[in-house]
């Protein structure tokens, strides 16, 4: 569903992304495991198309970002660190509005019915989004997700901020998405989600993909081993 092929991504005369190539087919979950300015984000964005390839490719289901911008967002679910929704909205009008600006149509049945599978308690769907912790926010953003029957859906530390319960019930809301054929990149700092949701794991070093794991096979200590000797630098050669 996603193959991303030698990619190099340039922002302001400076490599971001270095001949990156992976591959997340359908029901696979891809964790891009990474710290901050390693090129995770710059990922998505070429994804999404909102960054030109200065080399390599990016197809979704066959397109390209750069050449159908449109139909690639047709097929693309789209879910940032922070879900922007109109705080005096509640979480059902949300719903409704971005499907409809998206050119969905849901009865208010099956709008609940959405909110009700991510796992919004019913008493919150009619609630005000400014009174929502962030965790139900994005179970708000994941339902939009959802709405559009995509293929593909970007995660952008989609665990970030939020509690250890909440952290894991957004991973298992991801997985059963994932179980139901769609393909699922997540861009994160969360090992431990990473090693726990993901089928494949993926770890990027200043725009290098340094390392990639099957998820089933890998322990979480060899990861987090693995992981911090990239982020001092020890398993580059010099």
């Amino acid at each position: 569903m996603l193959e991303i092929n030698d990619l190099v991504l340039r922002r302001d005369g400076r490599t971001v992304v270095n001949r990156l190539s992976l591959a997340v087919p359908k029901g696979c979950v891809y964790a891009l495991l990474g710290g901050n300015g390693a090129g995770k984000t710059t990922t998505i964005d070429a994804t999404l198309g909102f960054v030109t390839p200065a080399e390599g490719t990016v197809l979704v289901d066959g397109l390209s970002p750069a050449a159908d911008p449109a139909g690639v967002r047709r097929r693309v679910a789209y879910l940032p660190e922070n879900v922007a929704l109109y705080p005096y909205l509640s979480g059902l009008e949300n719903l409704h509005y971005f499907c409809a600006i998206g050119g969905i149509t849901l009865s208010r049945g099956e709008a609940s019915a959405l909110l009700d599978r991510v796992g919004l308690a019913r008493d919150a769907h009619g609630r005000r989004v400014a009174k929502y912790s962030k965790g139900m926010r994005q179970k708000v953003g994941l339902a939009i997700a959802q709405a559009k029957s995509a293929s593909l859906m970007l995660l952008d530390e989609p665990t970030s901020g939020l509690d250890p319960a909440a952290a894991d019930d957004m991973a298992r809301r991801v997985r059963q998405a994932a179980d139901a054929g769609m393909a699922v990149l997540m861009a994160t700092h969360d090992l431990f989600n990473a090693r726990q949701l993901a089928d494949r794991i993926g770890i990027l070093r200043a725009g290098v993909l340094v390392a990639e794991f099957d998820a089933h096979t890998v322990d979480h200590e060899a990861l987090a081993l693995t992981y911090l000797a990239y982020a001092r630098g020890e398993g580059i050669a010099s």
